[in-house]
C-alpha cells in the first residue's frame, strides 16, 4: 500500500474514533470506549437497544455485515437521524457522519430506537417513496453479498469444457466450499463484473484495494474439481484489470501445489501416475471412410463437431465412448486420435520459450508451486516461474543471462507466498487454459461448479430450447 493511501486510511480511523467518542458522551458513556475494538461496537449494540444476541450475529461472516447495517440505521435513529442520506451515511460514511453529529450541539443521544417505547415517544412514518427506496437499497446489498459471499450464477459462454458443461448451460458456483474470497476492489457498480453494459466503462473504482483475504472453507481445492477462477492473463495489456476483475474462466483442476505434471501422447500425469480422465471429455479423432457420406442427422445427434479433410477424410471432434461408436460403422475404415507429435515446439504453449520443446499433447514436467515451496531459480527453472514471482505474487524482477534480481538483489532461489493450481479444459483441443498461460494463483480462485439449474440450447427448435435432461445435474 502507497504511503498516500496509508494517511488517507489513519486520517478516516482518527475521524471516525473521535467521532465515536462525542457520541458516546453524549449518551452518558465513558469516550474512551471508542477506541477499543469489538467493545465499542458492543456499547453501539447496548445504545440501539437491541439484543445481546445481536452482537454475536455480527461475528458471523456474511451475516454478520447486515445485521451490522441495520445496528448502524439503528445507532443513527437513536441521535435522531431518520433520512435516507443520513443512514447511508452511518452505513457507508461513518469517518465523515459521525465526526459531524459528535460536533454538533443540537445533535443530542435520544434513547434506544429500537425499543417499542422509543418508538412511541418519537413516531416516525416513511413516506411511500422512501419504503421503496430502503427495500431496494436492501436487496441489492443482500444480493451483492449472496453474489459474493456464498452462491453466484455463472454462464458456460464457451465450447472448452464440452461435453461436460455445454454452451448454455447455467451454473451455481459456490463461494462457501473454498472459503468466500474478500472483495480486493470493493467499490464497484452492482452485479457487473468488469464493465458497465451498454456505455461499456469500467464497473469498479481502484482508488481503495484490499490485500488479498479468504474466509475459511468447507474444502481445499482438489484434483478434478471444476472450478472458476479469474483469467491470470488480464493482468496484462490491454485490460490491466485488478484480480477480482479480471474474467471469469472455468476448467477443470488436473494439479494442485507441488504436484509434477506431464503431457504424453494426450495423457496427464500427475506425479508419475495417469489422471483420472473425465467421463465426457473430447479430443480430435482422424477418420477415414470408404468415401460414402456420413448420417449429418446422427452426428448432430450425438453432438460431433466434423472437420472435413478430402473426400474420404475427417476429423471428429468427440469422446473416447463416441469414438468407439464411430469406429463400429460399416463405413468407417480407421479411427485414430490425433496427438501432436514429442518436440514438436509450439510457441503458444507455456512458457512460450524454445529451449522447452512443448506442445498441447507433449508437455512437461513441471512442478505446480506451493506456498511454501522454494524453487532454485536457474535457466531451467526461470522461464516457468518468473511470471508467477512478478506478477502474482508482485516482486521486481530484473534479469540478466540466467541470472535474476528480485526486488534490487542476487536471488538464486524463491520462496513462493501461496499455492497455484493446473487448469485444464475438457475439451481438449478447443480450450484455451494452463498449456498456454500456465498457472493459475490462489487469489484468483472464485469458487467451486456446483449445478447446472438451466440449460439453453441455442440451436435448439422453439420447443427444443431447454434441455430439460440437464437442468438440476450435479457437476462431476
Amino acid at each position: 500500500m502507497e504511503l498516500g493511501s496509508i494517511l488517507i486510511a489513519i486520517l478516516f480511523i482518527v475521524a471516525y474514533l473521535a467521532g465515536l467518542w462525542k457520541l458516546f458522551e453524549k449518551a452518558g458513556r465513558p469516550g474512551w470506549e471508542a477506541l477499543i475494538p469489538i467493545y465499542n461496537t458492543y456499547v453501539i449494540v447496548k445504545l440501539t437497544g437491541r439484543p445481546l444476541w445481536w452482537f454475536f450475529l455480527m461475528l458471523i461472516p456474511v451475516i454478520g455485515f447486515i445485521v451490522a447495517i441495520g445496528i448502524m440505521v439503528d445507532f443513527a435513529k437513536s441521535y435522531g437521524k431518520y433520512t435516507f442520506w443520513q443512514h447511508v451515511g452511518a452505513v457507508v460514511l461513518p469517518f465523515i457522519a459521525f465526526p459531524i453529529w459528535g460536533f454538533d450541539k443540537e445533535t443530542r443521544y435520544l434513547g434506544q430506537s429500537a425499543t417499542e417505547e422509543f418508538k412511541e415517544k418519537y413516531p416516525y412514518k416513511k413516506s411511500t417513496t422512501r419504503e421503496w427506496a430502503d427495500a431496494i437499497v436492501f436487496a441489492v446489498v443482500a444480493a451483492t453479498l449472496i453474489r459474493s459471499f456464498l452462491l453466484e450464477a455463472y454462464t458456460i459462454p464457451t465450447g472448452s469444457m464440452e461435453k461436460s458443461l455445454l454452451i448454455g448451460d447455467f451454473l451455481f458456483v459456490s463461494k462457501v466450499n473454498y472459503g468466500p474470497r474478500v472483495p480486493m476492489t470493493p467499490v464497484a457498480f452492482p452485479f457487473a463484473h468488469h464493465t458497465m453494459p451498454i456505455i461499456g466503462t469500467k464497473a469498479y473504482w481502484e482508488g481503495i484495494k484490499l490485500d488479498y483475504y479468504r474466509l475459511p472453507g468447507l474444502e481445499p481445492i482438489e484434483r478434478n474439481d471444476v472450478v472458476v477462477f479469474n483469467y491470470p492473463m488480464d493482468a496484462d495489456e490491454p485490460f490491466n484489470r485488478p484480480v477480482d476483475k479480471r474474467e471469469n474462466y472455468i476448467k477443470r483442476c488436473l494439479a494442485i501445489g507441488g504436484d509434477t505434471l506431464r503431457i504424453i501422447n494426450a495423457q496427464v500425469y500427475v506425479n508419475g501416475q495417469p489422471a483420472e480422465k473425465p467421463e465426457f471429455a473430447q479430443k480430435l479423432y482422424y477418420v477415414k471412410s470408404d468415401g460414402t457420406d456420413f448420417n449429418l442427422d446422427k452426428l448432430r445427434e450425438m453432438n460431433i463437431d466434423v472437420h472435413h479433410s478430402t473426400a474420404d477424410e475427417y476429423y471428429f471432434n468427440m469422446t473416447s465412448q463416441e469414438a468407439e461408436e464411430v469406429k463400429s460403422w460399416p463405413i468407417v475404415k480407421e479411427v485414430r486420435q490425433r496427438n501432436q507429435e514429442e518436440l514438436f515446439y509450439d510457441p503458444e504453449i507455456f512458457p512460450h520459450n524454445p529451449n522447452f520443446k512443448w506442445n498441447a499433447d507433449s508437455f512437461g514436467p513441471v512442478i505446480v508451486p506451493a506456498k511454501g515451496w522454494t524453487v532454485k531459480l536457474d535457466s531451467t527453472t526461470i522461464p516457468l516461474y518468473r511470471r508467477a514471482i512478478e506478477v502474482y505474487e508482485g516482486n521486481k524482477v530484473e534479469q540478466s543471462g540466467a541470472q535474476l534480481m528480485i526486488n534490487g538483489k542476487v536471488a538464486n532461489s524463491y520462496t513462493f507466498k501461496q499455492n497455484y493450481y493446473w487448469m485444464m479444459g475438457d475439451n481438449r483441443d478447443n480450450s484455451l487454459d494452463s498449456r498456454f498461460w500456465g498457472f493459475v494463483p490462489e487469489d484468483h480462485i472464485v469458487g467451486k461448479a456446483l449445478f447446472i439449474w438451466m440449460s439453453w440450447d441455442t440451436n435448439g427448435e422453439f420447443l427444443g430450447k431447454i434441455r430439460w435432461n440437464r437442468l438440476f445435474k450435479g457437476i462431476h
